[in-house]
């Protein structure tokens, strides 16, 4: 028998043992691929099961090692946490590996009294759905409270009280079997009713902790998750929204010249049909510079020949350095889009598109200036927020950075009526935030 006050104070100092250990574990990114993984290898198991075993057997050691620190050994509590998360043969495997300790110090009983609380807790764990386990409360009044209310409107059978009153019954068994056998198997004991009550229920506490703070992160992940397909569906839109508009204008340019300019209108054909080829492609959400570049090459060609070369004219001062950068598939051409038929296509005389591209830092700086009409300056902070007419691109340009970047990019328009349209890209070299499938995140990794 343990003193009524040292008994108090141990299962304290478990509760906080329970939790320390929960938290650093929660934090390991290794751990959580391990403990969250839909279907585990062999591997994985015995890798998860040295995350949780390794040290917890130490604390086994440590309370044969320091006199009264009885709070360090949790491997009761942890057996069946490795029976309801992993199932009964990994915390077959578990008990016995928590039981060397005990077993080394001649408490005979640990080995097999953990290999019947492994299979006890795994049979349990097959019976019931994963989201009953992750959501056993350690607020053990408030679970009974829950379960009255609930089996007073529609009786049915409650698998979390099922798994209280197994935990409460095996700990009561244990320390039965240690009054019974001194010093074959520990657990603490007092004489005190009260003490011997809070003894019971201390078990439910300390496997319910570690399992409130992993499924914190559970919650986490599955969010982030959610999350992530959420902005890669907006971007899918977005890009989607793109290619329609642009088609449309195309066409609209090759119709105007099929009954007077056949000639041309065949060459626009090819040029489109090189475009199209090109959409059609899969691409990831980043292509190189150069790519961009060529697309836009294209794109330019058709609006050459609609316009003719002395009213359309396109100067080019791009950095070598920024062509092998990775950029947003379908960037460029929306703007240079919106300065022909906002900004030159007004005027008769027509005009010229400047691009540009430079590495400032750790960015890239992309530019796209036309000399056109210009726009008014309510209409340049209306820009990226319009609904139609030069909004669509501009406001697509801007919303695909922010899918992409979030706050790392920068994306700004800058006129003057009368004199032009400048529209300046901040684009980080390394994309480090928000990337949207493995493949593009691998890919721009290796720039970082």
């Amino acid at each position: 028998m343990n003193e009524p006050k040292l008994v108090l104070i141990s299962l304290l100092i478990k509760l906080g043992v329970a939790a320390a250990v929960s938290a650093i574990t929660a934090r390991a990114l290794t751990f959580q691929r391990l403990l969250f993984a839909e279907r585990r290898t062999t591997g994985q198991t015995l890798g998860l099961l040295a995350f949780l075993c390794i040290p917890l057997t130490l604390g086994v050691w440590i309370r044969f090692i320091v006199p009264n620190f009885l709070a360090a050994d949790i491997s009761f509590e942890t057996v069946i946490l490795l029976g309801i998360l992993l199932g009964p043969l990994s915390a077959l495997l578990g008990g016995a590996v928590l039981s060397v300790p005990a077993m080394l110090h001649q408490e005979y009983l640990t080995l097999p009294f953990f290999l019947a609380v492994a299979v006890v807790s795994g049979l349990y764990a097959r019976t019931v759905e994963p989201e009953e386990v992750w959501s056993f409360s350690p607020f053990v009044d408030l679970s009974i409270y829950r379960w009255v209310r609930r089996n007073l409107r529609e009786p049915r059978f409650d698998r979390q009280i099922l798994l209280l009153i197994l935990i409460v019954g095996m700990q009561m068994v244990r320390m039965w079997l240690a009054q019974l056998y001194p010093g074959r198997l520990f657990t603490l004991n007092s004489p005190n009713f009260t003490v011997k009550l809070a003894i019971w229920v201390c078990p439910a506490v300390v496997v319910a902790i570690p399992l409130k703070i992993w499924n914190a992160s559970r919650i986490e992940i599955k969010l982030k998750e959610q999350k992530r397909l959420v902005l890669e569906a907006r971007f899918d839109a977005l890009q989607r929204q793109i290619n329609p508009h642009f088609l449309f204008n195309t066409l609209n340019s090759i119709a105007s010249l099929v009954r007077f300019r056949p000639e041309m209108a065949r060459e626009m054909i090819v040029q489109l049909g090189n475009i199209l080829r090109a959409l059609l492609k899969d691409h990831d959400s980043y292509v190189p510079f150069r790519e961009e570049l060529t697309f836009t090459d294209d794109y330019l060609g058709i609006e050459v020949v609609r316009f003719g070369a002395e009213k359309l004219r396109v100067v080019k001062e791009i950095d070598d350095a920024t062509l092998e950068m990775l950029v947003p598939c379908m960037v460029l051409q929306p703007l240079i889009e919106n300065s022909i038929k906002h900004g030159l296509e007004p005027r008769l005389q027509g005009g010229t598109i400047t691009l540009r591209s430079r590495i400032q830092g750790a960015k890239m700086i992309v530019e796209v200036e036309d000399d056109g009409v210009g726009m008014a300056e309510g209409r340049v902070r209306e820009v990226g927020f319009a609904s139609r007419g030069a909004g669509i691109g501009m406001r697509n340009v801007r919303e695909r950075l922010e899918v992409l970047y979030g706050n790392s990019a920068r994306f700004e328009v800058f006129s003057r009526p009368g004199r032009g349209t400048r529209v300046t890209l901040e684009i980080p070299m390394a994309p480090n935030v928000l990337v949207l499938a493995d493949q593009t995140s691998a890919r721009a990794s290796t720039l970082s």
